[in-house]
Formats: C-alpha cells, structure tokens, sequence
C-alpha cells in the first residue's frame, strides 16, 4: 500500500509526527500537499471523505481515510510494529501519545494565547506571559512526568522498555522543537531529565530516522508552525 499524507506543505506541524512514524517503518507515502495542485487536492478530500477531518493532518489508507494524529498514529503503529500487540499496551502508547498531544497544545499557546485568528504581533504581550509560565511550569511538568515513565520501564531506553514505539519518535519531534523554539530555556531545563535526553539521542540515531533527518523531506522548523523561535519568549 501506498500512503497518502495530506498536510500543509511547508510546516513540520503536527503532521511530522505522522511523517517520523512513515519513515521509521519505511512506509511508502506520497506527501500530498508537497505536490503540484497537492494542497487543492488536500482542501477537496477535507471536505469530501466519508469520514471528514476538521483539519490535516489524515492519512488514506486505501479506501479509509483516518484523521487526528494520535488516531493514525494508533493506526500506523498496529499496521507496522510501531506499537505493542496487546490491546493493553496498544492502549498505554495511545495514552503518552495523547499527553504528548496535550503538550503540543500548549506549546503552540505560548504564540497564539489568545486566538489563532490572531497574528502573533497582535498578542505578544499575552503570549510572553504565557511562555513564561509554559517554560518555568508547564515543561517540567510534563518532562517530569515522561521522565518518571522512563524510569519505571529500565533498561531499554524506550518509553514502553526495550523496543520504540511511535510514541517514542514523537516524544524526540517535541525534543527537538522545544529545542528550536527555546533554546537558551531548554539548555537549562534539559540537564535535570536524563533519560529524555537520552531518548532523543536513541531515536537520532536509528538508521531510518538519521537518513530522513539528512533529506529533503524533513522540513525544517519556521514560524509558520507550532514550533517557533522568537527570542523575547525564550526566558
């Protein structure tokens, strides 16, 4: 089978998460919207599908058409060893996923706190505030909490033990971009979590994930995406 992925064609966004997974498995996908008419094509199916997406990114898979990416990444790590076989532990990878997915939500607030509509420059002095109390509350929180999973589990390195999931791929894509968007933050808080640091090195280095990461096909963070770097809100 080939995959279809549509998503924006010039952000990583949320459908990096989707592509990380694709890559590692070494799915074969058609990056939608990065062809020519791709982003139209994109809109129609949006609109169109059986089963509509209320935004990108959703993946066809075949006839089925899957959206949110928490839900095709459930899909993708069933279909390609990406997750445990048990339900249970299907389930338990789907939970860090969607924490994670929580994450990323608050991640994007600290620019647009107020409203999407809204163009950054409208909502600085909210959004300052609001990256403040992310950066010095909300990331230890949460890297507390992934820490603390990472401990339970031992030796393996991995968020479920010894073998990746994608929940693994998508904890090193948060890695990375908070690393893009606050980095003189990030160089202080990274040191107390070790074996996160460590999980973002184990997944740099696995052979699929480095070889995408050297290509074209990962786009770089911008800020167009969540992920965005203005230096007054890296305190």
């Amino acid at each position: 089978m080939v995959y279809q992925l549509y998503y924006w064609p010039t952000i990583p966004g949320r459908g990096e998460f989707v592509r990380l997974a694709l890559e590692e498995a070494q799915a074969q996908y058609v990056d939608v919207a990065r062809t020519r008419n791709g982003t139209r094509a994109m809109m129609k199916l949006m609109k169109e599908a059986a089963t509509p997406s209320f935004a990108p990114p959703f993946l066809a898979a075949g006839d089925q058409v899957i959206g949110q990416t928490a839900n095709i990444l459930l899909f993708l790590g069933g279909a390609h060893g990406l997750a445990p076989r048990a339900q249970a532990g299907r389930l338990w990878v789907h939970q860090l996923q969607l924490t994670i997915a929580d994450l990323v939500a608050e991640v994007h607030d600290t620019h647009h706190p107020i409203s999407s509509s809204l163009y950054y420059e409208d909502q600085k002095k909210e959004a300052k505030k609001r990256a403040a109390a992310f950066l010095a509350e909300r990331v230890p929180k949460y890297f507390e909490y992934f820490e603390g999973v990472l401990a339970r589990v031992g030796k393996g390195g991995y968020l479920n033990g010894a073998k990746l999931t994608y929940a693994d791929l998508s904890m090193f894509q948060v890695i990375e971009g908070l690393r893009y968007a606050f980095p003189k933050a990030m160089a202080r808080i990274e040191p107390g979590y070790p074996r996160l640091a460590a999980l973002r090195e184990l997944v740099a280095a696995r052979p699929n994930i480095a070889a995408y990461l050297a290509s074209k096909r990962r786009i770089p963070f911008n800020e167009e995406g969540i992920f965005r770097h203005y230096p007054e809100l890296d305190v």
